[in-house]
């Protein structure tokens, strides 16, 4: 099939903007708790009527400060309460937030808030406040920076107090549907950010037809969501604007070194995340049941599970011997994994990169379905997900309701619709390319099956042509072959090359304890063990695994561990964890070069 769509389940309205929710939501569910924040380590509930008084609060100050309609304000935290808060306060001032990543470093401070012309930002800690410091003699259009963990909330509420409700309600009302709500600069694997505006209706078609199409996962007054995702990626502000929408709980985390113990005293009905989330889930379980002996009986109840998930997509379902284990295994084993997970929640969705067929069935056959979806921040995240209650393991789903996926004739991924970004910021070119026939060109390669579900198989700038003329789309083997718990990062190589090679970086957590369970010298790193031949077997089923979902003349015939991380700090991650592949590759050139090395 080369083009699918679906009616809109939700009509955006042309004079509104996303100030409405807030407003809304006071007025038809006053008492309702629409937002929780961590007050001396115990969750605290807001009302609807509470959180838009502080909202109003934060506006006054910005437009006490001299924020004007149509300025942008850049805002630079961790994932918080505050954050939320703020971005309504912004929208409610007639600005336009432009998010930046609480890791970013001075010179893409400098890019971001210069680019985009801000007139005013808010950081959260003294590192941020020091970042912005040391690049304002470059920012002429910066007037005020206010620090949340310096009081700055407080202080905006200060300066706004001779500032009138009537004042704010005017300023709330004049951004309409077709302008910017935000400028969110895409992490840029290759070459600067670029600055995608999205606008209101952007926004109300993304959340309104998500509600509208998962509505049990919605429910106001039943349903909740832990949001633990940095705000500055559009992934996240989808997890922050549809559970105001529906109107449903939502809790902000800053920190997830403790993500299982929030997700404890949060007990999320529904959890939005990225797939190694998930993963870490699915391997810490593992690890945790071999460390106590139970090693067999954790794999016997996976395979079960998977078992039982592939037979519901049968005519037939599972057999009675399998509905019996299955049982069985509930109690021993399932019913645990989903109190990791909170205890109360059912679903979970998931995107930013492919989950990985197996690890959908498992978790679904534990009674905690992952529906997997697919976007880009030029989308406003998803721009395809699977339904609750027609999933498709495997693929991303089906289109955004309102929406329409086409397949061109290379094999790229074309979208339309109203969730569709406006421009990037300050670049005619750029947005003429990527909009070219009234059609968004994402780069990326896929299939649509009869029912309009989309396969991604890769993007189109990192297919690898091999010497023999074998064209390979790295991320279905890299995706396979990183969900092992012994593998942090993995890229494949293999550009006019006679094979196809893999770097990997090894996740130091779970090779401490792959070491002290292998006998292993207390204190082993990277380096002391990347030659040792147990750990090479152990990758080489990583390996093997990956290789099964590939034909053999994509498969990887030779690794190297590498005794690095990828990181953001180092320069091979982008802020949204993607693998820069041309830095890695001139970072590491002698260790492809050593792959093929006869």
């Amino acid at each position: 099939m080369r083009e699918f769509s679906l009616p809109a389940l939700y009509e955006v309205p042309a004079d509104g903007n996303l100030t409405d929710i807030a407003r809304r939501n006071a007025a038809q569910h006053p008492d309702v708790a629409v937002i929780a924040r961590k007050v001396d380590g115990a969750w605290q509930d807001l009302t609807a009527t509470a959180f838009l008084a502080e909202v109003r609060a934060a506006a006054k100050g910005l437009i006490a400060s001299g924020v004007q309609p149509g300025d942008r304000v850049g805002l630079m935290s961790r994932t918080r309460y505050e954050w939320t808060l703020l971005d309504f306060a912004i929208w409610s001032a007639g600005a336009i937030t432009v998010p930046v990543y609480e890791t970013s470093s001075p010179e893409q401070v400098q890019w971001i808030l210069g680019d985009s012309g801000a007139k005013a930002c808010i950081v959260e800690l003294d590192a941020h406040a020091a970042a912005v410091e040391s690049v304002r003699d470059r920012l002429p259009a910066l007037k005020h920076v206010w620090q949340i963990e310096a009081g700055g909330v407080e202080e905006l509420g200060r300066v706004g107090q001779d500032i009138s409700d009537e004042t704010v309600e005017e300023r709330s009302s004049l951004a309409k549907a077709d302008d910017p709500a935000t400028i969110v600069y895409t992490s840029g694997t290759t070459g600067r950010p670029k600055g995608c505006v999205l606008t209101h209706r952007n926004f109300f078609a993304e959340c309104g037809n998500i509600v509208e199409r998962l509505r049990p996962l919605f429910r106001t007054g039943e349903c909740s969501v832990l949001l633990f995702l940095p705000l500055a990626h559009v992934f996240g502000r989808l997890v922050q604007i549809a559970p105001m929408m529906a109107p449903i709980r939502l809790g902000c985390l800053p920190d997830i070194k403790h993500l299982t113990d929030e997700l404890a005293s949060f007990q999320p009905t529904l959890i939005l995340g990225v797939p190694r989330v998930f993963e870490k889930v699915y391997n810490a379980a593992r690890a945790k049941a071999q460390a106590d002996g139970k090693g067999r009986i954790f794999d016997k109840a996976a395979d079960t599970a998977i078992a039982y998930s592939r037979a519901l997509d049968t005519p037939s379902g599972p057999t009675l011997g399998l509905k019996i284990k299955h049982k069985v295994f509930d109690k021993l084993v399932y019913g645990k994994l989903r109190a990791v997970l909170g205890g109360r929640g059912e679903y979970a969705i998931s995107g930013g990169a492919p989950l990985g067929e197996r690890l959908g069935h498992f978790f679904r056959g534990i009674g905690f379905t992952v529906l997997e979806g697919y976007g880009l921040t030029e989308t406003c995240a998803a721009t395809a997900f699977n339904p609750w209650d027609r999933q498709k393991i495997g693929t991303v789903g089906q289109p955004l309701p309102g929406s329409v996926i086409r397949i061109a004739d290379d094999g790229e991924v074309l979208l339309h619709g109203e969730h569709v970004f406006k421009e990037y910021w300050n670049n005619e070119a750029a947005t003429a390319q990527a909009l070219a026939d009234g059609w968004f060109h994402t780069g990326d390669v896929g299939t649509l099956d009869e029912d309009g579900y989309l396969r991604i198989t890769g993007r189109k700038k990192e297919i690898i042509v091999t010497a023999g003329g074998k064209n390979v789309a790295p991320a279905v083997i890299e995706d396979r072959i990183r969900a092992h718990a012994l593998v942090q990062e993995c890229m494949v190589v293999g550009d006019k090359r006679p094979f196809v090679g893999a770097l990997i970086t090894l996740d130091e957590e779970f090779l401490g304890r792959w070491a002290a369970e292998h006998g292993k010298p207390a204190g082993s790193t990277v380096e002391s063990l990347r030659e040792d031949p147990e750990l090479l077997t152990a990758v080489q089923e990583a390996i093997d695994d990956g290789n099964a979902a590939v034909s053999k003349a994509e498969s990887v015939r030779k690794f190297r561990i590498i005794p690095a991380q990828f990181t953001e700090e180092s320069g091979h991650l982008t802020p949204s964890l993607k693998l820069k592949r041309n830095v890695v590759a001139k970072d590491f050139a002698a260790d492809i070069e050593a792959i093929y090395r006869k």
